[in-house]
């Protein structure tokens, strides 16, 4: 039988966004018949989208997946490169915090437009039709079934051989995989809420910049007033002031509520051989080490690269695919956590930027043996779960080099001063083989002991 006349499996995507879009032309190079249904509108013909997500940073992993579908030179063309860290002291001081070695660098990306840039090359897939407006009410994966709701507003079920959840930290495939046996879910929001502002082009350029405060809610509480806004700004980020202007900065502050942050944890990350999280979905992490987007593609080119290697079994890759990726998006969950703690309390200490200064030697003096974690997790695909390991080893190893460098500098510090010190005070503690004949010198008993017992006793016998 010609291969032409088997019929195509029917994989229904379940979310048009970064992830959902990019899994789609996966799915569409081979040669699925590919439906994606998503609840918004098309990002490309809205008129405001702004506001509700952070600029996204992309790095080598969600390079990597662009370049297997053909967009990676496009995308980073459009992206601006950033090589360090900024600091900004309340004293108007700046200092950098490089992200890695001189050649390499992360890049800010639109999530806009880089969505618009995925819808268009899945278009551009015969085998792929997108649904917009349609939102997903019930899915039943054992059946092979979704019900979605249209523009009609009549729900309309739809057999599929697999559903794939891209639809967010939210998602509703998610929400019903929950009713299932051994479906472990947890999630935890963080104190901490943020905003985004804008610091609009100058010299005539196109190009604007957005920037996101970070924030506990209860300050946020704090800032009811244009007043309030520009004294907390003049206080606490003088130098942003000039950049955004008091009047933008009023504006966008208060144009939407300040938005939360979620961490989101499940396993597994499929149903048999019917339904599989990805993204958000199955992963959703806070923003600090900039790799929610990275983690998203990369479970996009790790599931395309065990459908290569099982030959689309759908039953093999599955299981597979949660049994990898399971303990690294676990693992980059806990790192964005730590990143959290690390750029709200950590960035200005100096025993922090110490430790900073000796990775980076350490990384020099033996590239392949001792890795900087941010180098491991945004300049590398090796695996999430196998950074953090090497992360903690090389920490005791730091650990323990400091300390003993450091008894070192003690001890030799401590014999430096002894010997430096004049020596009559401190002749005893120099020299305490000498206290014994120093005693004898200075007491009355006899130098020998024995030839004194001796002339004891003749006495005794001659009375």
């Amino acid at each position: 039988m010609d291969s032409s006349d088997i019929p195509r499996k029917k994989i229904a995507v379940i979310g048009g966004g970064l992830v959902g879009s990019l899994n789609a032309c996966f799915l569409a190079k081979r040669n699925f018949q590919v439906d994606v249904y998503e609840a918004r509108q098309d990002v490309r013909m809205a008129t405001f989208a702004r506001g509700r997500s952070i600029n996204l940073a992309l790095s080598y992993r969600g390079r990597q997946a662009l370049k297997a579908i053909g967009l990676e030179d496009q995308i980073v063309s459009q992206g601006i490169p950033m090589r360090a860290r900024m600091i900004h002291s309340l004293l108007g001081r700046k200092s950098t915090i490089p992200y890695g070695t001189k050649s390499q660098y992360i890049l800010s990306i639109s999530r806009e437009n880089l969505n618009k840039h995925l819808l268009t090359a899945v278009e551009k897939y015969p085998n792929v039709k997108v649904y917009f407006g349609h939102r997903l009410l019930k899915c039943s994966p054992e059946d092979g079934l979704i019900t979605v709701l249209g523009s009609d507003k009549v729900p309309k079920d739809i057999t599929c051989d697999l559903i794939v959840g891209c639809d967010g930290a939210h998602s509703t495939v998610r929400t019903h995989l929950m009713k299932k046996p051994h479906f472990d879910y947890s999630q935890q929001y963080i104190p901490h809420g943020y905003v985004e502002l804008t610091i609009p082009p100058k010299n005539g350029e196109n190009k604007s910049f957005t920037c996101t405060l970070f924030m506990p809610f209860e300050e946020f509480e704090k800032l009811l007033t244009r007043s309030n806004v520009l004294d907390f700004f003049h206080k606490y980020f003088p130098d942003s002031i000039p950049l955004i202007g008091e009047q933008a900065l009023a504006q966008d502050f208060f144009l939407l509520p300040p938005q939360p942050m979620i961490s989101v944890k499940c396993s597994s990350f499929h149903f048999k051989s019917h339904c599989v999280l990805m993204g958000d979905a199955a992963h959703a992490i806070v923003p600090f080490f900039g790799q929610g987007m990275n983690a998203g593609f990369e479970d996009c080119l790790v599931f395309d690269e065990l459908m290569d290697k099982f030959n689309n079994d759908l039953s093999i890759c599955l299981p597979e695919f949660s049994r990898v990726r399971i303990p690294d998006d676990h693992a980059i969950s806990e790192l964005s956590m730590y990143n959290y703690i690390e750029m709200r309390a950590h960035v200005n200490s100096p025993l922090f930027l110490f430790q900073k200064n000796i990775e980076r030697l350490l990384h020099a003096i033996m590239p392949s043996t001792f890795i900087p974690l941010y180098t491991m997790v945004s300049f590398s695909r090796i695996r999430y779960h196998e950074a953090l390991l090497q992360w903690y080893w090389q920490k005791k190893v730091v650990k323990k080099g400091l300390f003993f460098f450091g008894t070192l500098i003690a001890i030799g510090s401590t014999y430096l001063l002894i010997r430096s010190m004049p020596p009559r005070p401190l002749d005893y503690l120099r020299r305490p083989w000498d206290w014994v004949a120093n005693f004898q010198n200075t007491t009355c008993f006899p130098a020998n002991p024995l030839e004194s017992l001796e002339q004891t006793l003749k006495v005794i016998s001659w009375g």
